[in-house]
């Protein structure tokens, strides 16, 4: 009885003992699921975090190169003082859109550049009745003047602020009815525009009072270039002998054609210099336009739009 007894102590010892262990195994596996899944996770936030700091640390490096020689200050987008620092640049893009502006050693306004011109979306930002960001423009030296805007590189409706590092004084015909804005109105109506630059020269480094600006961007995949003086585009075309009506009886026959064509409207004479009824882009470039002409400019229908896309000379 009393081996009986021993025995079945001995027994239920080695149940006991082994049941134990499984649980010990169990826990030791689960400690080590654990440690695995938080190894993985830390992984992958490590990861990231580096990828991260690589973006930045490229971004940073690109700002250094293109900031090399020039020092980055922040200017409030509605300073009106028109006072700027030399050798300065400075983001004149209105949110969160980053436009570069540049100026020289003289303090004049020489380069703006931008990846990208986002429009303005008077839905989600602060906008005037008006169409604007602020309700005036900085007062750079120059624009007292009656015949001369607070002309914006980038405009309001581009994205662009009001400071005197997006202002020059800038022709009121050239900047209301010009070439400038007809770039302006050419990029709101593409949807915006990319790798967008504007280079301004001055006639002398004692004036704030632009003498030629030259804008380079893309449209559509297209790169187009406008480039004119900063004054009346009428007055410059009149000197230049490009406004003055024919006096040959062929040349008055034609225009008198020309006119009916448009019901009276516009007359194409002084563009269409062999008098074919057809504006070639040599021609309206001599006239003083630039390219490229939209579906909805007078001397559209008088051009060829080869591919059709409602735009010529792009």
């Amino acid at each position: 009885m009393k081996k009986k007894i021993n025995y079945l102590i001995l027994l239920l010892t080695a149940i006991f003992t082994v049941g134990c262990t499984n649980v010990e195994d169990v826990s030791n596996t689960d400690g080590k699921a654990d440690s695995q899944e938080v190894t993985t996770k830390n992984s992958e936030k490590e990861k990231t975090t580096t990828e991260k700091q690589v973006v930045e640390e490229t971004s940073t490096q690109s700002k250094d190169q293109l900031f090399k020689g020039y020092k980055l200050i922040e200017v409030d987008g509605g300073d009106l003082s028109g006072h700027r620092e030399p050798n300065v640049v400075v983001d004149i893009g209105f949110g969160d859109r980053e436009y570069w502006s540049f100026t020289n050693e003289h303090g004049q306004l020489v380069r703006v550049i931008a990846n990208e011109i986002v429009l303005q979306d008077d839905r989600t930002e602060p906008v005037t009745s008006s169409g604007r960001y602020y309700a005036d423009e900085a007062k750079v030296p120059g624009v007292e003047r009656a015949d001369l805007d607070e002309g914006h590189i980038i405009a309001d409706s581009l994205g662009g602020v009001s400071n005197a590092y997006n202002i020059t004084p800038q022709d009121s015909t050239l900047n209301r009815h010009g070439d400038q804005a007809y770039m302006e109105d050419a990029i709101r109506k593409a949807g915006g525009a990319t790798n967008f630059e504007a280079i301004i020269t001055y006639p002398n480094t004692e004036t704030q009072i632009p003498s030629h600006y030259k804008y380079t961007y893309t449209l559509k995949g297209n790169k187009i270039v406008d480039e004119y003086d900063n004054g009346n585009p009428d007055e410059i075309n009149k000197s230049l002998g490009l406004t003055e009506s024919k006096s040959t009886n062929s040349n008055k026959s034609t225009s008198s054609n020309k006119s009916n064509a448009l019901n009276g409207t516009e007359d194409i004479s002084s563009v269409d210099t062999d008098g074919n009824g057809q504006v070639t882009i040599k021609e309206a470039k001599a006239a003083g336009y630039s390219m490229p002409i939209s579906s909805d400019h007078w001397l559209y229908p008088y051009m060829q739009d080869n591919d059709n896309d409602g735009m010529v000379g792009e």
